[in-house]
């Protein structure tokens, strides 16, 4: 393989990692995935000496590193909002994100007939999050189902939740389902797994 066709191989690989960057419902994973596509596109666009496409390249992968420094340290304000099991807005949140719930946590059943806590997280008034609970005895509560929606998975809405929890009288959070890929959130969040759940202390 000569040098020419390596060369021409990391543009392609480049410009495909930026397409499927377009794929991405989460934003943090398209700005990752878009910044490393497109520095491979500059280092290709160096290589065969188009200083133009390699600076408009690195201007966006500086664009994507600015986003994702604010997603990190997000300034939205929130607001809770505690729902009842027969709300029209919940059964209608519940069926417009089915799919991705399941993508999110594999074989779990999103019903809210089982809560006794039912919260949305609202940016500018509209859903961001959703917190399905379970009381059990000494302030400690179950979560059935702790979803952002894509736009929103950078943490800030469960920080934000959790804060508000002990104004519900909740101490102590449990996790006993199959986290899936719920896990790396979970861990962020500060859960410790003890036994077959993950535990999480709020006021300590």
């Amino acid at each position: 393989m000569n040098s020419s066709m390596i060369i021409e191989m990391i543009g392609y690989l480049g410009s495909v990692l930026v397409l499927v960057s377009f794929l991405m419902a989460s934003v943090v994973k398209l700005r990752v995935i878009n910044s490393v596509g497109g520095l491979i596109v500059a280092v290709y666009a160096l290589l065969i000496r188009s200083y133009p496409t390699a600076l408009m390249n690195f201007c966006l992968v500086g664009i994507n590193l600015y986003y994702l420094a604010r997603l990190r340290h997000p300034d939205r304000q929130y607001t809770l909002i505690e729902e009842r099991k027969d709300s029209s807005m919940l059964r209608a949140f519940l069926e417009h994100y089915a799919a991705d719930i399941v993508n999110c946590f594999p074989g779990i059943r999103a019903d809210a007939e089982e809560a006794d806590v039912i919260c949305f997280v609202c940016h500018n008034m509209a859903p961001a999050g959703i917190l399905l609970g379970k009381r059990r005895e000494g302030g400690v509560m179950e979560i059935l189902l702790d979803y952002s929606t894509p736009e929103y998975r950078d943490c800030s809405v469960g920080k934000y939740l959790y804060s508000r929890l002990p104004e519900l009288q909740v101490d102590s959070l449990v996790f006993s389902r199959e986290p899936g890929k719920h896990e790396a959130y979970l861990k962020k969040m500060g859960f410790e797994r003890k036994n077959d759940a993950y535990v999480k202390q709020i006021n300590e």
